[in-house]
């Protein structure tokens, strides 16, 4: 019988030691909920946990077959071209290994859907209906990157997390490398009419962009007395995440695999 794939997480190198226990526990949930596929994590571009070792972890436990599932929450070339030169590296160190690669995480419905649950946090639990949300404006706050298209894609997540929710707008802004920066992307909701706004980061798990992301907002917020600030928690590590890093690792075996059998796939822990 075929083992499965191992299921390799690639998150980018700058980890915050918050986001660093996060995305361990991360891991650790993941392999409890699948015993039968080994899981491990690396990072891109960094000397603690690189992704290389993550590689020579899982091939020494007898992986034969990765399937790599960046973390990713939008495409971005850097972190696309970090990711592909490692996962290289790891290939010609391991002759015969073979690789494969999902698509990035986000914009998903599941994404979304726990964007809004930690909206609905942030604002008491009470403002589940578009009813509720009309005099509320999200500033949906990315990290940044000097890729356009990247940031671009953060756009478009605001877009699909303002559709059919029923805030009075989903603004966007950056923490660092791309405009605006928070402090203006709160004045622009102002302009717009705002009166209460909540702040979201768009990143998975707590560590330097979302300490930088509120510190500009509190001292944006001491400054305009009369606009209400909220603070979103990051997205985090729960079961949909899981299911969503699951589905990716799917698709990217399916993507380098001939189709199997129901029962092969139910053994290979592939249906969930």
């Amino acid at each position: 019988m075929t083992s499965p794939p191992a299921l390799l997480i690639a998150a980018d190198g700058a980890r915050h030691e918050a986001g660093a226990a996060a995305l361990l526990d991360f891991v650790e949930h993941l392999g409890s909920r699948h015993p039968g596929i080994p899981v491990t994590a690396g990072l891109v571009g960094a000397e603690r946990w690189p992704l290389g070792e993550a590689v020579d972890e899982l091939v020494a436990a007898g992986a034969e077959r990765l399937a790599a599932v960046s973390l990713a929450l939008v495409p971005d070339r850097r972190a696309d071209d970090g990711l592909s030169a490692a996962l290289t590296a790891a290939c010609a160190s391991h002759p015969g290994l073979s690789v494969t690669r999902s698509r990035v995480l986000g914009p998903d419905p599941a994404l979304l859907a726990l964007l809004e649950r930690r909206l609905d946090e942030a604002l008491g639990g009470a403002a589940r209906t578009p009813r509720d949300r009309a005099d509320v404006t999200v500033l949906l706050v990315a990290p940044g990157s000097a890729d356009p298209e990247a940031n671009a894609q953060v756009h478009r997540a605001a877009r699909l997390l303002w559709e059919g929710r029923g805030y009075a707008g989903v603004e966007t802004a950056f923490v660092s490398t791309a405009a605006p920066d928070v402090p203006a992307g709160l004045d622009r909701c102002v302009r717009l009419g705002a009166r209460r706004i909540v702040v979201l980061p768009y990143v998975l798990f707590d560590g330097g962009p979302v300490e930088r992301a509120r510190l500009h907002a509190e001292g944006w917020a001491e400054a305009h007395p009369d606009t209400q600030v909220r603070y979103a928690e990051p997205i985090g590590a729960g079961e949909e995440l899981a299911d969503l890093v699951v589905e990716r690792y799917r698709e990217a075996v399916a993507g380098c695999e001939p189709p199997q059998p129901r029962d092969l796939q139910d053994e290979h822990e592939l249906a969930g």
